[in-house]
Parts: structure tokens; sequence; C-alpha cells
């Protein structure tokens, strides 16, 4: 297995993109990354999206966005593993390089969501839960968050205000990234009034979703010198899994899948978790994150909200996380997510990240999940002294 760096990386801001479709707001940002790279060619284009189907209408998107960024002809798959897309897609180049099948991979997450109706929206989006006894029953994903929050609350004793660490983090940080969805900062009066959804998750527990996109390019290590970019390196790959439905887990209050996939990968690292400079975490709703925290070892069980209580995932704190914004201040575009926390988390290695850079990172994990914990997929990052 060959080792393999990121070169090259590309984004579009997340925002509702009514007048671009899927190619135009791929190509934007996959031409942002090879020209970051310096590349003009790539060997195969590997593409993490959920719902184009669903949204669009539109399938077979390897070839499609292939074609119209002018690489007819190269490999090109779509990879779909609900919210989880665009890291399955990034592990794909990963295996592609580090096996010797291509030499040069463009891995780019998209995803159209806000042009549908918000019923429609929901709908869709529950396909990544169980069809057959989550969805059929009317259940929506802030529903079932609820249910684990509740849970949450009642098990570790927290009332729902200690959960606002969480967005008051995410939307100071989306401060100072251009391709967050929200400039908005917010305070824990305006969390604690934010109306309910599906109590006792609020709005301002949720992250909205959007349209976006977002690319890196994949290269042997070897290469990278070649390249002009700072070298930063995917030190882990990994995925876990988990029962899809919610009621079939062992325990609801432990990410089994996110747990696996964790250990994995700082297995394959030969690192502990108090080594992570920074966290870019799967923020979709607070109490996600929180369980995020203690399923990949930062934290015992029901310490995750503690940790944001307690200011230690600030940028300033002991394990930064979301420091662009995460899902909750960048948005949510889907099946783009997994590659925009790749992106970040380079922009953090390169000491790319302006005013919310860490200082020193030399670590960097992320961390996409699939519908309520099904999928787990976690990367771990390098930055390679030159």
């Amino acid at each position: 297995m060959r080792d393999v760096a990121i070169i090259g990386i590309g984004q579009t801001q997340v925002d509702e993109h009514w007048e671009l479709g899927l190619c135009q707001l791929a190509l934007q940002a996959l031409q942002a990354a090879m020209a970051d790279a310096g590349v003009e060619w790539v060997d195969a284009l590997y593409v993490g999206n959920m719902l184009s189907g669903e949204l669009t209408g539109q399938e077979h998107l390897g070839a499609l966005i292939a074609d119209f960024a002018g690489l007819r002809g190269i490999e090109a798959l779509r990879l779909e593993a609900a919210g989880a897309s665009g890291a399955a897609a990034l592990r794909m180049g990963y295996l592609a390089v580090g096996g010797g099948w291509a030499d040069i991979a463009l891995v780019v997450g998209v995803e159209k969501m806000t042009d549908a109706a918000p019923p429609d929206a929901e709908a869709a989006l529950m396909a990544g839960a169980d069809a057959d006894h989550e969805a059929a029953h009317g259940l929506s994903f802030a529903a079932l968050n609820a249910l684990l929050m509740r849970r949450y609350m009642h098990q570790f004793g927290y009332q729902a205000q200690d959960f606002g660490g969480f967005p008051i983090n995410a939307h100071a940080n989306a401060m100072n990234n251009p391709c967050a969805m929200f400039h908005i900062p917010l305070k824990l009066e305006s969390y604690a009034r934010a109306r309910m959804i599906a109590p006792p998750v609020n709005l301002m527990d949720s992250a909205a979703i959007g349209d976006g996109a977002a690319a890196a390019v994949l290269v042997p290590t070897e290469w990278a010198q070649r390249f002009s970019q700072p070298v930063v390196r995917i030190a882990a790959s990994a995925v876990g899994t988990d029962s899809v439905a919610l009621h079939d887990r062992r325990d609801p209050l432990l990410l089994e899948g996110v747990a696996l996939s964790a250990r994995r990968a700082y297995e394959q690292v030969g690192i502990a978790p108090d080594e992570i400079d920074f966290f870019e975490l799967y923020d979709s709703f607070s109490i996600t994150a929180a369980m995020s925290l203690e399923a990949a070892g930062f934290c015992q069980l029901g310490m995750g909200a503690r940790m944001a209580l307690d200011g230690e995932i600030t940028l300033q704190g002991r394990l930064p996380i979301s420091t662009m914004g995460g899902l909750k201040g960048r948005g949510n575009p889907g099946g783009a997510t997994g590659v925009y926390q790749i992106v970040e988390a380079v922009q953090q290695l390169r000491g790319q990240a302006g005013p919310n850079q860490v200082p020193d990172a030399r670590w960097g994990m992320t961390q996409s999940i699939g519908g309520s914990g099904g999928t787990a997929i976690t990367h771990i990052l390098e930055r390679v002294n030159s």
C-alpha cells in the first residue's frame, strides 16, 4: 500500500445556489482543486453524493461530471453512504492511489438540496434511515435526534441549554470562513429562545441543508514534493458500521460505528486520541457532536456535553472542533460535507486557516456519519514537514 497525500483542495460557498446545477457546482470545486495542485489531468474521479436521484432526477454522476469537466474517458464513479458519502469518495480515492490503481485521483463531493420544497428534502433525507421501521412511521432525523437527546439528558442529568456550546462555537468559527453559509454570531440567550423543532432539539441544534461542492486531489506521498503546496498525508482511513435503525442498537447512546472507525484509524497511525490537534466532527445535531466526542475516545460516556460547557471545544480549548464552522456554521450540503471537512482540515495543517488557525497543528481528524450512525468514516491527516 502506497502512502497517499492531498496536494490540491477547492470548494464553493455553501448556499442556496438556485442558479447552478450539480455539474456547475462540481466543476467550480474540482477546477479550484486542480489549479491548487497544479495538475491538468487526473486518472480517476470519485464523486460523493447522497440525493441527486431523489432531488434532481439525476443519477450516473461519475461519468456526467467527468464529461462536463473535460475528463471524458477516465475512471469515474459515484459513491453513496448517506451523510458520509463525501468521506466514502475520499476513501475510494485513497484506496485507488494507495493500491496503485491511479496515480492522481480527484475526489469531489457535491449536493444540490435547496431547490426542493422542505417537506420533499426532508423525505429524501430519510432515505438514509431505515425505510421500513423509521421513515414509514413518520420519523425525521430531527425526531430521531430528539429521542437521543432526551435519553441523554435523562441518563446523565443535563438540561437542554447545556448543549448550546456546540452551535455557539460553530457559529463563532464560521464568522471567519468565507465559504460558510452563516456569518451570524450566536449567543446563549438566542440559543435558549430558539423555537423547538422536535423537543428538546431546537432550531439552533440542527445544521441547515445547503448546496455546495468541495474537491481534493490525491497522489502518492512520494510524489507530493514535486508540487508547490505543503504536504498533507492521509495517515489513516477507516470505516465502522452499526445498525441503520436506532431501535436496533445495543446502547442507543453509544455510536458504535463511530467508535469502531475511530479506533481503527488510531491503530493505523499508532497514536492516541489525546495526540489529535483538532477534530472536524459531524455536528448535524448538537447531540451528535456530544456523542461523537465520547465514541471517538475524547471523553467518557456522558461527558461530551460537559466538554462544550467547559469550553474545551473552542479554538483555544483542549480539542478544537468544527474549526471553520462545522456542519452547523458552514452548512450541511449532504454528500459533499465529508469533502468539505477534508478541505478544512488541509487548510489547518497547511497553516492556511487564517484567524481560525490551530497553532502548530500536526494531526487533524475528520469524521462523517451516515444516517443516525449506521456508517462512520474517519480520516486522520498529518502535516508532513518538508
